[in-house]
């Protein structure tokens, strides 16, 4: 990957991981489209720049995230993250596979965008605004459908989060907001045992040059990420999710026509 190759993927996931519409999807779209081919690092870089992205949390949400006096909310993050770490382990070479299958993800961003059309309507009642509200169980369930978004790449975990969240009664802004506090957890797992299994396999890949890439790729999808999960939250609230449900079916659409003319 050359610089201007990894900005540009950078931007893509600063922009995208905190909206329900892919980070993933997204950057394995752009990638044959940049002429980026697939290998260890690309993998790698994907991981380890989403981790960037999530680490913005920490700085727009720190004094909530790190208010030690409620422990309770560590141990619901524990809970919530469990189900995404046993099934990535046991299910490791099904999502490495499915995770390069364009298709696949193409027409699951399709349908997401469909049952995102119809989110706002079906828990418009919900009155629970903060994350006090979330018990062990609820954060279980939460995690749950954490679950769904490996089982069926393209799905967007924010989406399948908030969606989790809103399932138990939060509101929008507090199910998006338990939904980046639990991706914190998830994605430092994600990014270390990715690292460990590309260090084991092909340790040439942390080459100094491709430290630079991950440290440029990673400092850009921070400083985009800051300004994308304020941006979202201001989004969901007054307009909901329909506007990146009809996102998600026009480019679902597009791809898959790209597919089938063979231009990607």
């Amino acid at each position: 990957m050359n610089t201007l190759q990894t900005i540009i993927i950078a931007i893509i996931e600063g922009i995208t991981e905190f909206l329900p519409i892919s980070s993933t999807a997204h950057m394995k779209f752009a990638n044959p489209l940049l002429g980026i081919p697939d290998s260890p690092f690309v993998d790698l870089f994907e991981i380890v720049i989403q981790f960037a992205a999530i680490a913005s949390v920490l700085v727009i949400y720190r004094k909530s995230f790190f208010n030690f006096k409620e422990p309770s909310f560590y141990f619901k993050l524990i809970v919530a993250v469990f189900p995404a770490l046993l099934f990535g382990a046991v299910l490791k070479k099904y999502i490495d596979a499915v995770l390069n299958n364009l298709q696949v993800i193409a027409v699951v961003m399709l349908i997401g965008g469909i049952i995102l059309l119809f989110i706002d309507k079906l828990f418009e009642k919900n009155k629970n605004t903060t994350s006090d509200h979330i018990s062990y169980k609820k954060s279980f369930i939460i995690g749950c459908f954490q679950v769904l978004s490996i089982l069926f790449p393209g799905l967007s975990r924010s989406a399948a989060t908030i969606i989790g969240g809103m399932s138990q009664k939060l509101t929008k802004k507090a199910a998006a907001e338990f939904s980046f506090f639990l991706a914190v957890p998830t994605m430092l797992a994600a990014s270390a045992k990715s690292s460990l299994d590309v260090y084991k396999t092909n340790p040439e890949v942390f080459a100094t040059g491709n430290l630079t890439t991950l440290l440029i790729g990673g400092i850009v999808a921070f400083a985009v990420a800051l300004i994308s999960v304020q941006f979202f939250i201001k989004i969901v609230q007054k307009r909901g999710f329909a506007i990146f449900g009809w996102y998600r079916i026009i480019l679902g659409i597009t791809i898959l026509t790209l597919l089938y003319t063979k231009h990607i």
